[in-house]
């Protein structure tokens, strides 16, 4: 079966390669892919700058934002032929921690997790792939191709999973207002649930290329181009940060209405350093009661919010998101950005 695979630590080894059929190790359900979904960390696999083979292995079957049909499962399992699902990324350690412990892998604490297509574990990159029951999400059939949003769109279930908990710190805190910044897949989907949660959502980008204002506007929400100085004071009693531009992540820090809560999503590259004022930040943050945290992958609940939000939505807003499906064959020119992208798609259907 074909199979998209690299050679984590070597730039350029990206290719098609001819695979065995997935071992029953992997999983008892079969899976048919139909998609795959393309993101920042699949470039960095492929650049040579992130990612880990299985044990024994030089090559790593790339991919983690999965769609596929089931073809096989056993009895009882809960999942039969013909099922639209998606497959969860991460799986916990061996040892376990005390969060893989309670099914709450995506806060492992001692790091010895693995992760379809990134790190230790083949992911979901070929015609076929093997999953436990356990680690797979059954999907309305109407979401169809909008499917393979599930797994962007469950780290932002997480995100806001958690910006919530924080919120609760205080009875009197309820929240209005949300700021966005990034409007590629992971900011509009952060938009698109703040939405569903009847905040006010604007959206902040530097780019206004491509149908991104549109689809921020038909979501209800605000569009600003610039940056967040721009923004003439708004404090917004969130932020989500999703670009993981240092500047922008910079401009964040102190920029809500007192109280408020920055969520850093977007992942920065190391060794960019920037002026900033650390007392006058420490000063704003403490007196104002701000709160600041990272959130990164998911769990299984997070993927459940997922599959929830997104059929909450309309299918053809969804639809819109995925600007660009490319075939296996030509699967490499999927990691090259173009303008108007904002998801793209390997199509395996």
């Amino acid at each position: 079966m074909r199979a998209l695979t690299a050679a984590p630590g070597t730039a350029n080894s990206a290719r098609v390669d001819d695979v065995p059929d997935p071992p029953l190790s992997d999983g008892a359900v079969l899976v048919r892919a139909l998609a795959l979904g393309v993101c920042g960390t699949d470039r960095e696999i492929v650049s040579g700058r992130y990612g880990q083979a299985p044990p024994g292995q030089k090559r790593l079957v790339i991919g983690h934002e999965s769609l596929g049909k089931v073809q096989d499962a056993p009895a009882g399992c809960g999942f039969k032929a013909g099922d639209l699902v998606v497959g969860i990324v991460r799986r916990p350690d061996p040892v376990p921690c005390s969060c893989c412990a309670v099914g709450e892998w995506d806060m492992c604490r001692n790091g010895r997790y693995t992760e379809r297509g990134i790190k230790e574990r083949n992911g979901y990159g070929s015609d076929f792939f093997r999953i436990e029951p356990d680690f797979l999400i059954k999907l309305d059939p109407a979401l169809g191709m909008n499917g393979v949003l599930v797994e962007p769109t469950s780290v932002v279930a997480k995100a806001w999973d958690h910006t919530e908990r924080i919120a609760h710190r205080s009875r009197g805190f309820a929240p209005k207002t949300l700021l966005v910044t990034g409007a590629g897949p992971i900011g509009l989907l952060a938009a698109m649930i703040g939405a569903q949660r009847g905040l006010d959502v604007h959206v902040l980008d530097h780019n206004d290329r491509g149908p991104k204002r549109l689809i921020v506007r038909e979501l209800g929400a605000t569009f600003h181009l610039g940056s967040i100085a721009d923004l003439d004071g708004f404090k917004p009693d969130i932020i989500m940060e999703c670009t993981g531009a240092p500047a922008v992540v910079r401009d964040a820090f102190g920029r809500t209405a007192s109280g408020g809560i920055v969520c850093l999503i977007g992942v920065s590259a190391p060794g960019q350093d920037m002026d900033i004022d650390v007392g006058g930040l420490n000063r704003t943050m403490v007196l104002n009661n701000d709160a600041v945290f990272g959130s990164v992958n998911a769990n299984r609940k997070h993927y459940e919010d997922a599959v929830a939000a997104l059929e909450g939505v309309d299918k053809h807003w969804l639809a819109r998101l995925i600007t660009r499906r490319v075939p296996v064959e030509q699967w490499m020119t999927a990691l090259d950005h173009e303008p108007d992208d904002i998801k793209v798609v390997i199509d395996f259907s």
